[in-house]
């Protein structure tokens, strides 16, 4: 069959139209930000600090510090792909009363928080609240990760290049071509711009990690959780609970008090 000139210019604009109509999708089917902080810390009988810093290209981004008298570390929180940090109040109460400092922030496009999200642009979100906790006095050897959902692929991306004490991964994937497989399997990968390639980036994460997956998820499969934690290197502990991507650290809470209690304790060995 011979392709004439002109048919071969329209399959290569059709091909190209639905490149740039999947980059489209893909963005929309990322980030789900919202801008309006509904709860405070205060609603939960917290005490907290607002804060206002610049990243490394110039946006002015918004967290909350709230502290606990005697603690020793600070978790530095990378939230999941919706909402804000006024919709974790749970988690920030949950840190703090097992007596850490908690610096939460939202990235750019969430909340009060400028700009509009990428995946490059998370990271350097996420640089510039390690690097602004540094400004106040709490350095790397104090500060402990926490990454729910995409929140894993940006706090995994930060230890990879700054010093911490330890990571607690919650509902994390391997990378974000597996999760492209799994939603879109029909879809050749690389139409797709994001990365999210935790699974290689773990590999260098020598500090002591916990993995946490549900094994009822319905958006995050389990097994991909367990590649990533196949993937890093010792010290690594995987922890298995029950729930829904979005509820299983409330319905397995009480298990999984006990089981961050017990690692933070092991880190003061």
């Amino acid at each position: 069959m011979v392709i004439r000139p002109n048919s071969f210019l329209l399959l290569i604009f059709v091909f190209i139209l639905l490149i740039i109509y999947f980059r489209w999708l893909e963005k929309r089917a990322i980030f789900y930000p919202d801008a309006k902080l509904e709860f405070f810390p205060k609603d939960v009988g917290l005490n907290f600090k607002d804060c206002f810093f610049k990243t490394e290209d110039g946006l002015r981004l918004h967290g909350w510090f709230i502290p606990s008298d005697g603690a020793n570390y600070t978790i530095l929180f990378c939230h999941g792909n919706a909402g804000n940090i006024s919709h974790r109040l749970e988690k920030i109460l949950f840190f703090h009363q097992l007596g850490c400092n908690v610096f939460i922030f939202d990235y750019r496009g969430y909340g009060q928080s400028e700009g509009s999200p990428s995946e490059k642009g998370l990271y350097l979100d996420a640089e510039s609240a390690y690097n602004h906790l540094a400004f106040t006095g709490i350095t790397g050897s104090w500060v402990i990760g926490y990454g729910e959902s995409i929140g894993s692929a940006v706090i995994i991306d930060l230890a990879s290049r700054y010093k911490m004490a330890a990571l607690i991964l919650e509902g994390g994937f391997s990378c974000a071509r597996d999760m492209a497989r799994h939603i879109y399997p029909f879809v050749p990968y690389w139409v797709f711009s994001v990365r999210f390639d935790s699974i290689n980036k773990i590999k260098s994460i020598n500090i002591p990690k916990l993995i946490i997956h549900s094994l009822d998820d319905e958006i995050v499969p389990y097994k991909l959780s367990q590649r990533l934690y196949q993937a890093a290197p010792t010290p690594k502990e995987f922890f298995t609970i029950r729930g829904s991507h979005n509820l299983c650290f409330f319905e397995s809470e009480t298990l999984l008090r006990q089981k961050v209690q017990d690692f933070l304790a092991s880190l003061s060995k």
